[in-house]
């Protein structure tokens, strides 16, 4: 490895040399606030160095790691995802009974193994990152668990997390096996035209069943229906940073590596692979919205709500087959950008309004918030709004490009399934805005007993500005995006 691929590495590194700061100030000082800050610190600067470095890079450092502009891109959102966790975490745990210190750890750890996800073009490096963040993650989900007054259940809910994560893992492991044995490599290859001598005479249906298993560990993680059983109850036992870390940055570093596996492997081309893919796509889009529909719980509530986004992401991985262009890739990337940045908001705001002892789960408690607290309900209005895909906000711009790579690409049926589940998703969106808008519930307002947080503030104001500036001019972006959405 020459220097110029260490430089390559260098957002990477920062975050490695970050967890190993946090752990020796873990160690030696315990100081909650001086771990939050080295956390914070380290994440922003990897997410500038990675910001820097993407004009002109395209790099492929060893055989594991392809570092170009679209890796470096999802470096910089996955960074900073992590870095406003960090900054929410941090008045979230701050009357915690118990050590606080350790959850930085793990979240940086965590955002290991998502860079080396986004980064990633074979199959090794894939589930190092993986398991890396996954493994992060089972202690994130369970870190109030000796806590007298915390998250209902982190351990069922972490545990719950590990065994179907397990599954999913050996899934994909399988499947990797399958193609191993007919390419030979281990790097995301052509399926359909490269054969190893020794595998002459293996038919079409080895490799579809090969594709299959991977895309179904996949779409466990992915909490795409019918794979998404684990979501809800993960969603509402883990604690409120470590469900917005798992729905935003955890979900990212896989699509993107579903989107490049799919790219590369040209798994499309066989009908049946297309065929599992639009029932997935359909059944998570009607699932997600309609079991939303009879939830109370508002983690529960954006547990469904992502299962429904997943599978209109699903839709636009389908078109890229079809589409002639990037359009499709486009329309991925920028969706998935806009769904860090609603996300982020959405558990932001609960984060801002709740506290590791008195976590505001229903969607009673935000009843009044409009007259309590007019900024959090603004911004928290706009998340829902944009997630809802109403236009004016980076919901709607997304939602737009997914279309357009639909229509583009004659999926007509799946762009049906789209609009109907939008349409129901409307109305569990506008079930929290109207909670919100009646009269203060004095009982509600007494027991919110969270400390308030200026960068917590700060964070909010600007995934609102996000939320506006990119659903109102989105040229910026979009041109950055199509530029290395030629390099998938």
């Amino acid at each position: 490895m020459t220097f110029a691929d260490l430089l390559s590495l260098a957002p990477l590194l920062i975050v490695t040399a970050t967890a190993v700061v946090a752990m020796l100030l873990v160690g030696i000082l315990r100081n909650y606030a001086a771990t939050a800050m080295v956390s914070i610190a380290g994440l922003f600067i990897a997410t500038i160095a990675a910001a820097m470095m993407m004009e002109g890079t395209n790099q492929q450092i060893t055989p594991l790691l392809i570092i170009d502009q679209y890796s470096l891109f999802f470096t910089v959102v996955v960074c900073a995802a992590a870095m406003f966790i960090a900054i929410f975490s941090y008045s979230y745990f701050l009357n915690l009974d118990d050590d606080r210190e350790e959850f930085y750890l793990l979240l940086v750890v965590a955002t290991i193994g998502a860079i080396v996800m986004v980064s990633s073009n074979h199959f090794v490096s894939t589930i190092l990152g993986l398991e890396t963040l996954s493994m992060a993650l089972y202690g994130m989900v369970a870190y109030p668990l000796h806590s007298k007054e915390s998250a209902k259940y982190p351990l069922e809910a972490s545990v719950k997390y590990l065994v179907l994560s397990a599954v999913a893992s050996g899934l994909i492991l399988f499947g990797m096996a399958l193609i191993y044995a007919q390419t030979g490599t281990m790097a995301f290859t052509n399926v359909t035209n490269l054969v190893a001598p020794s595998t002459e005479g293996l038919s079409d249906n080895y490799t579809i069943i090969a594709l299959l298993l991977i895309s179904a560990g996949m779409a466990f993680k992915l909490s795409l229906a019918p794979f998404h059983i684990w979501t809800p109850d993960v969603y509402e036992g883990a604690p409120l940073p470590a469900t917005a870390f798992l729905a935003t940055i955890g979900k990212t570093g896989m699509f993107v590596v579903l989107l490049r596996y799919v790219e590369i492997s040209n798994a499309l081309e066989f009908s049946s692979v297309v065929t599992v893919f639009s029932f997935i796509a359909i059944l998570s889009i009607l699932a997600g919205n309609l079991l939303a529909l009879l939830q109370d719980n508002l983690k529960r509530i954006l547990a469904y709500s992502s299962v429904a986004h997943m599978g209109y992401l699903l839709i636009a991985i389908i078109a890229s087959y079809f589409a002639v262009g990037t359009i499709s890739i486009e329309a991925v990337t920028f969706y998935l950008l806009a769904y860090v940045i609603m996300s982020l908001g959405a558990f932001g705001v609960a984060s801002v309004a709740s506290s590791s002892e008195n976590e505001l789960d229903s969607i009673n408690d935000y009843q009044g918030l409009f007259w309590r607290n007019p900024w959090i309900a603004a911004v928290f209005t706009g998340m829902l709004l944009s997630l809802a895909g109403i236009p004016l906000t980076v919901g709607f711009i997304g939602k737009f490009y997914i279309f357009l790579a639909g229509v583009e690409s004659s999926l007509f049926a799946l762009l049906i399934v789209l609009v109907l589940g939008s349409g129901i998703g409307l109305y569990y969106y506008l079930r929290i805005v109207y909670r919100m808008l009646l009269p203060v519930d004095d009982a509600v307002s007494a027991s919110n007993t969270s400390t308030h947080i200026f960068g917590s503030y700060v964070v909010l104001a600007i995934l609102f500005l996000l939320l506006i500036v990119l659903g109102v001019y989105p040229a910026p972006i979009m041109a950055i995006i199509e530029t290395i959405s030629a390099f998938i």
